[in-house]
């Protein structure tokens, strides 16, 4: 006979997994339910009639794809840059003796504790002196340097033997090849979790995008979207609202799903003590 108590876990654990995904399957199925129709959906499971006229409407009042273009391409040249800024920068604060290195590590720890809205107003005066408003650069450049993501490489790497690094030392490797040869490939697990934290982070960042672009064609999809919530006047579009809520939601979906197998395996390889 089964343990009640791990059978009572899994039931829990069903009861909230349907909990969570039940407002992201409403959020699909009111979608594509005409404008009209969705306050008299109240009380059904599966809403009809269906219809991809929100979508289309979406994609007729609002540079959609312009919109999603510039959050995909920022989402992803930050991700790639924070990650291998972070895991350069977390070896060599988890192996490299150099001066100040406590002091300069304790120094980012400090960063992590600063509100990012007390950084907003530097960063725009800094991009204004670099004439960086409403460009790529001023989108990308400050996510690309993250506290938490060297203090998580830094503790990813102390936790790997040295026993390897002298082992390439001893074949002739140099500190370079050692690390893009040997340490890299084994952080794959702890790569995959801080790319999905970074990507997810860049995604949905709202206030610095609103701040630092002023034309259409640099706004990114959260901008857009308020921006088009406040073009309605009379009447709120809630079909064409959760129609550009799915949108959104897609990138980061596959994103995760392309990197679930590492993150959990980060995951369970952290709460494995030797």
């Amino acid at each position: 006979m089964k343990n009640p108590r791990k059978i009572l876990g899994y039931i829990c654990l069903i009861a909230i997994a349907i909990s969570m995904l039940y407002p992201f399957f409403a959020m699909i199925n009111l979608s594509l339910v005409p404008n009209g129709e969705i306050f008299n959906q109240s009380g059904k499971l599966f809403y009809s009639p269906l219809t991809l006229k929100n979508y289309s409407n979406v994609f007729e009042k609002i540079p959609m794809w312009k919109y999603f273009f510039n959050s995909l391409f920022v989402a992803l040249v930050t991700t790639i840059g924070q990650v291998i800024i972070s895991a350069l920068a977390g070896y060599a604060f988890a192996r490299l003796k150099f001066k100040w290195r406590d002091g300069l590590f304790l120094i980012i720890l400090i960063t992590m504790l600063v509100p990012p809205q007390v950084n907003i107003i530097p960063l725009f005066f800094l991009m204004r002196q670099l004439h960086w408003v409403n460009t790529y650069q001023a989108l990308i450049l400050p996510g690309l340097f993250g506290g938490f993501g060297i203090f998580m490489m830094r503790q990813y790497f102390l936790g790997l033997p040295k026993d390897l690094e002298e082992a390439a030392k001893i074949d002739g490797c140099n500190i370079f090849s050692t690390f893009f040869k040997i340490v890299l490939p084994l952080a794959i697990p702890v790569i995959a979790t801080l790319s999905i934290f970074t990507f997810v982070t860049t995604w949905n960042s709202f206030m610095w995008p609103l701040i630092i672009t002023n034309s259409e064609t640099m706004r990114t999809l959260p901008v857009g979207l308020a921006i088009f919530k406040g073009s309605f006047r009379e009447i709120t579009l809630w079909g064409d609202l959760l129609a550009c809520s799915v949108i959104c939601t897609i990138p980061v979906v596959g994103v995760f799903l392309l990197g679930k197998k590492y993150f959990i395996n980060d995951i369970m390889q952290g709460g494995v003590k030797e």
